[in-house]
């Protein structure tokens, strides 16, 4: 049902690409990050918790077709929905069934429980294309609440500087608002513009999340001494950060989980917390989905496709495995 294209993945019957990495003529998007949603395509499906984002990213006047998680749309002669990744917020996996069989596309996901956006579904499959992100038995997570007890400590237990937390503007910052709010912290936090702009969308989504306003707000000479300032790694050793006399700083990301990382990418202290799926999560989806073959893509893809075969007796490979398409977007009319 899916082959492989120079756009990316290509479905014939819908005549549809998800997450495609060039314009396209229409396109299904598991969501609104910027390698899974491109501009320029003709029109876009996607879940309407994404919407706001999509527009801002994209651009207001996109020709975007909003559904709520398992509504089914029918598409060429596919019937697609969109179930919850536990990504970020608005994030899905798609799922297309034709003649029978049932294709669940994941995008990116994760197992663990966050407050910030819809838990992740399993989906029943017959094939099942899985992201690996972190595709390592290395890679094991605690828990949102255990980190973010752990963000509050490192905070609250420096009060002559400046705390800045160095996190992905769009998911993982919102995320550590909502931790922070889950475990009683009502001390504000400072945004740095990026991280306000998506944030915004995220309370208009109603998610609960601790205080928070742009520094930008602040005068230049404010004294942000005992303050935490959430970032993204591009403002790290910035001219940005020239305002700040002395400040701890500090990374959230799964990558931390990796010895040395955090000193190679010169933070004082690092926070393992990520919006993929570890290890054991990669592993217990595929289980769940009951798929009789898989396909592994992104990060560690020959890893955790050699583990299913060898270990869980699976039909699975890396996406390299599966067939290429015999069509472009040119030949679609795009």
């Amino acid at each position: 049902m899916i082959e492989r294209t120079p756009e990316g993945l290509y479905c014939h019957a819908a005549e549809a690409w998800i997450d495609p990495i060039r314009p396209v003529r229409r396109a299904l998007i598991t969501h609104a990050h910027a390698d899974h949603a491109r501009a320029g395509c003709g029109e876009y499906f996607a879940v309407n918790a994404s919407e706001a984002i999509l527009r801002e990213r994209l651009g207001s006047g996109i020709r975007l077709n909003t559904v709520s998680y398992r509504e089914q749309r029918r598409i060429g002669t596919v019937l697609v929905s969109f179930h919850s990744a536990g990504h970020v917020l608005g994030s899905a996996q798609i799922r297309l069934e034709h003649e029978g069989c049932v294709w669940v596309v994941s995008g990116d996901y994760k197992r663990c429980t966050d407050p910030s956006c819809e838990p992740f579904e399993s989906v029943p499959c017959d094939v099942l294309i899985t992201e690996a992100t972190f595709g390592l038995p290395i890679y094991r997570w605690r828990s949102g609440e255990q980190v973010a007890h752990e963000i509050r400590a490192w905070w609250m237990g420096e009060r002559l500087r400046p705390s800045l937390l160095f996190c992905y503007a769009f998911g993982k910052a919102q995320r550590v608002l909502a931790e922070l709010k889950a475990i009683g912290v009502d001390d504000e936090v400072l945004l740095h513009g990026a991280v306000e702009t998506v944030t915004r969308h995220y309370r208009d989504a109603g998610i609960p999340m601790t205080a928070s306003r742009p520094l930008s707000d602040l005068p230049r000479n404010a004294n942000l001494e005992g303050r935490l300032i959430l970032a993204p790694p591009s403002a790290h050793r910035s001219a940005w950060m020239r305002r700040f006399k002395t400040p701890q700083t500090a990374f959230a990301s799964g990558w931390m989980a990796v010895r040395g990382a955090r000193r190679r990418r010169g933070y004082e202290r690092g926070f393992v917390l990520s919006d993929h799926a570890d290890w054991p999560g990669l592993v217990q989806t595929v289980k769940e989905s009951g798929a009789r073959r898989v396909y592994v893509t992104h990060g560690q893809s020959d890893v955790l496709a050699r583990y299913l075969r060898d270990v869980e007796g699976l039909d699975a490979e890396p996406i390299e495995a599966l067939p290429a398409g015999r069509v472009s977007s040119a030949d679609e009319g795009n």
